[in-house]
């Protein structure tokens, strides 16, 4: 797998990052995790061909990690005059949640005529799910967005790349990080329990329990980005905008 971090940002750009996106390049396709509502600039700005994506696959329903897809979409029809046929993947609600940014940000966008198909596919939490041959399962994290916020795991079948998506510490991330070849956490804070997020201070003590081979932390406030180079002498990576990695 080859991974290029176009975003690793929380919903505000600290440090002037651009929102969650991931960009995943594996055998069998390439995917794309998260798309917040700057995904579209970010890919651009690394030179990624949006029509090169097959997948897109969402933790959840917050702007900052679905927002971009709208203008993805739009892109797609008008812009780059897309051919090929894109899956959305995400967690149950995921068509609605859609279809109304669609209609407040393009009024009438939902009617289009679209000169290529795209489908989306609502993955039940905890369910196995295939996803261009890649094995998908999810599960419920905790931070409230208005449907199920989830955890993902997925496999090409010889690598793992897991992604806790937003969320303050569960025992719901010990399945999915276990012996993931990269586990991408959220670590929005330095210190304290956050409402919905995580902190370097809790997950520090958690980082033997979850066994992955991996750790790299995201989604980072300003009070985590002005520690991030005693974090990273942990032992633990940095998400930063343009990052490449391969697994």
């Amino acid at each position: 797998m080859k991974l290029t971090i176009a975003g690793s940002g929380d919903a505000f750009g600290s440090g002037g990052r651009f929102n969650t996106c991931f960009f995943l390049e594996t055998a069998k396709a390439s995917l794309l995790v998260d798309c917040g509502a700057s995904a579209l600039p970010a890919l651009k700005g690394q030179g990624i061909d949006p029509n090169r994506i097959d997948a897109i696959v969402l933790s959840h329903l917050h702007g900052d990690h679905f927002g971009g897809l709208p203008f993805f979409l739009l892109d797609s029809q008008f812009l780059t005059r897309r051919e090929r046929p894109l899956t959305i993947a995400g967690p149950p609600g995921t068509r609605a949640r859609l279809d109304a940014a669609m209609e407040a940000f393009f009024p009438k966008s939902t009617g289009t005529k679209w000169r290529f198909s795209w489908s989306v596919h609502e993955i039940p939490v905890g369910i196995p799910s295939d996803i261009f041959g890649h094995s998908l399962i999810t599960a419920e994290v905790i931070h409230r967005s208005g449907a199920p916020s989830t955890a993902l795991r997925l496999s090409d079948g010889e690598r793992i790349f897991a992604y806790s998506g937003d969320t303050e510490w569960t025992d719901a991330l010990l399945p999915i990080a276990n012996a993931a070849d990269l586990f991408i956490c959220e670590c929005y804070g330095y210190a304290g329990k956050l409402t919905g997020h995580m902190s370097w201070e809790i997950l520090q003590t958690k980082i033997i329990a979850l066994a992955a081979k991996r750790l790299m932390l995201t989604h980072m406030n300003p009070t985590m980005l002005a520690r991030v180079e005693e974090v990273a002498a942990t032992g633990v990576l940095i998400a930063a905008d343009g990052m490449r990695i391969a697994f």
